[in-house]
């Protein structure tokens, strides 16, 4: 049985917080450039180049590319010969936010439901755990922005609807979210499982490269056509109007039951952050 020490997942933890906020994926910043060289409309084009600056400033200054830092969402895949030694892994994960947020200049935005009172240190994260195989532990922290979380949803759809069904679901949802999720969005689809299974789904479809088709040769047919029918509603960057309202459609499905066809889509803004390491 490996040992990692509670410290070192904290630090971790906390870098990773830190560079997420400050850093975009090298393959949303190719994708953005693309973006630019193909829009047509003048303020489109203009708001994607200002997108491009953001994003340089946010890594050369060492500070976050929005004012919305977000919730801090944890995806922990954990090896079954794997231990964390001198803390509970749950507790240890919170204490790196906490550290992020704080040592980073991270805006604090977790608070009560109800009462609205700020928690102060951007704690809960959300944590997800998947038992994997092996002696690593990787952990990949999504800071997730309220705006976009904002307009995704679930729905349950009549198995007979099909594919059509769920690509008009997609579709209708972009449309009605309009601007409100900073566009242009990376649009991430769950398809099947159970009604909280769907929803995961699609948050973890973010995480895929942006614009890398599914595996599954269907699926990347069907990638391809909703992100053209998404382009097509002309809300554009920003919510300004042009041709680039998406810059990728990434689908995940799980098997359902067979009186089920839930579908969820969960929305990234143009910062689309995230990043990753494994202990």
């Amino acid at each position: 049985m490996r040992e990692i020490e509670a410290n070192t997942v904290i630090e971790k933890v906390k870098d990773l917080c830190i560079d997420a906020n400050c850093e975009v994926p090298e393959c949303l910043l190719s994708a953005l450039r693309v973006a630019r060289e193909r829009e047509d409309s003048p303020s489109g084009k203009a708001v994607l180049g200002i997108i491009l600056r953001n994003a340089e400033i946010a890594r050369e200054e060492r500070v976050p590319i929005c004012q919305d830092t977000g919730i801090a969402v944890v995806f922990v895949e954990m090896g079954e010969d794997v231990r964390v030694k001198g803390g509970n892994l749950k507790k240890v994960i919170n204490e790196g936010v906490r550290r992020g947020y704080k040592e980073g200049y991270l805006r604090n935005s977790m608070c009560d439901p109800f009462t609205r009172e700020n928690t102060g240190d951007n704690t809960p994260a959300v944590i997800h755990f998947d038992l994997v195989p092996g002696d690593k532990l990787k952990l990949i922290v999504v800071p997730k922005g309220g705006g976009a979380e904002n307009m995704s949803g679930v729905t349950r759809l009549r198995p007979s609807d099909g594919v059509e069904g769920f690509k008009d679901f997609v579709v209708t949802r972009v449309r009605e979210s309009s601007g409100n999720a900073c566009p242009p969005i990376i649009v991430g689809v769950g398809i099947g499982g159970t009604f909280e299974q769907t929803a995961l789904l699609a948050k973890k479809a973010l995480l895929r490269p942006v614009g890398k088709p599914s595996t599954h040769p269907e699926l990347a047919k069907i990638e391809k056509e909703l992100l053209k029918d998404i382009n097509d509603l002309g809300i554009g960057p920003m919510g300004l109007g042009g041709r680039t309202t998406a810059l990728a459609v990434h689908i995940e499905t799980f098997p359902c039951h067979i009186a089920s066809l839930l579908v969820a889509i969960n929305i990234n803004c143009h910062a689309h952050r995230h990043k990753e390491a494994i202990l």
